[in-house]
C-alpha cells in the first residue's frame, strides 16, 4: 500500500536492539514502507548485536548476532544498497565522516528518511538538499504507526504473539518500548494496548 512509494535507510544504531528492529521489520513486512540498509550497516548491526548479546552474558553471541543478520537478509533481500562509492562525496561535511556510506547509500537507493538514533551526526543542512530527512527510530515508528493504526496494531500484535521466552502481554511490551526509548511510539500505541 504504502511501500510503493516512501523507502527508508535505516542506519545500524537503530537496527542493533532486538524491539526496535522487531518494530521496524514488522512494519517494512506489513509493507508501511520500504526498508534499505547496505553491508558496511549490516556489519556494524551484526557488531552491535554480538556486544549486546555479550553484555548480557549470551554464550555464543557472535553466533546468535550473524543469525539475526541472515535472517534479515532472507526476509529482505531487495533490501541491499550497493554500488555507492562514487556518491561518498556527499558525505565530506559530515560531523562524522564515518556516516559517509549511510548518506552516500540513502542517496543512492533515494530514501526519503535516514532512520538514525544519532541524529546530530546527519543535520538537515545537508540532507534537506539531497531530499532527505534524518528521523529518530522513535519518531519514525510513531509517524509510520499512526499512518493506518489499525494495520499497524495488527502487525504489532502478531509481531508481540511470537515472542515465546518470555510471552509479552501488551502492557509488558509497551513497557519494554519505553524503556527502550521508545516514548513517542507507546504515546500512540497506548489507547490501542487493548487490540495489541
Amino acid at each position: 500500500m504504502f511501500a510503493s512509494r516512501f523507502t527508508a535507510f535505516i542506519d545500524a544504531c537503530a537496527l542493533a536492539g532486538a524491539l526496535k528492529r522487531n518494530l521496524l521489520l514488522t512494519l517494512a513486512e506489513a509493507e508501511f514502507f520500504r526498508v534499505r540498509w547496505s553491508e558496511p550497516v549490516l556489519t556494524e548491526t551484526e557488531r552491535a548485536i554480538a556486544e549486546i548479546l555479550s553484555g548480557k552474558g549470551v554464550p555464543d553471541a557472535d553466533a546468535h548476532a550473524m543469525r539475526a543478520r541472515a535472517n534479515m537478509e532472507a526476509a529482505f533481500e531487495e533490501a541491499m544498497v550497493t554500488g555507492f562509492t562514487d556518491l561518498l562525496i556527499h558525505g565530506e561535511k559530515l560531523p562524522d565522516k564515518d556516516d559517509a556510506h549511510v548518506l552516500a547509500a540513502a542517496i543512492k537507493t533515494r530514501a526519503s528518511v535516514i532512520v538514525t538514533d544519532n541524529l546530530k551526526d546527519f543535520p538537515a543542512e545537508i540532507l534537506l538538499p539531497l531530499d532527505l530527512e534524518a528521523r529518530s527510530t522513535d519518531a519514525f515508528l510513531a509517524d509510520t504507526i499512526a499512518l493506518d493504526m489499525g494495520r499497524a496494531t495488527a502487525a504489532i500484535r502478531t509481531m508481540r504473539l511470537r515472542f515465546k521466552r518470555p510471552e509479552k502481554h501488551p502492557e509488558a511490551l509497551l513497557v519494554d518500548m519505553d524503556a527502550a526509548g521508545l516514548v513517542e511510539t507507546v504515546d500512540v500505541l497506548r489507547p490501542y494496548a487493548a487490540v495489541l
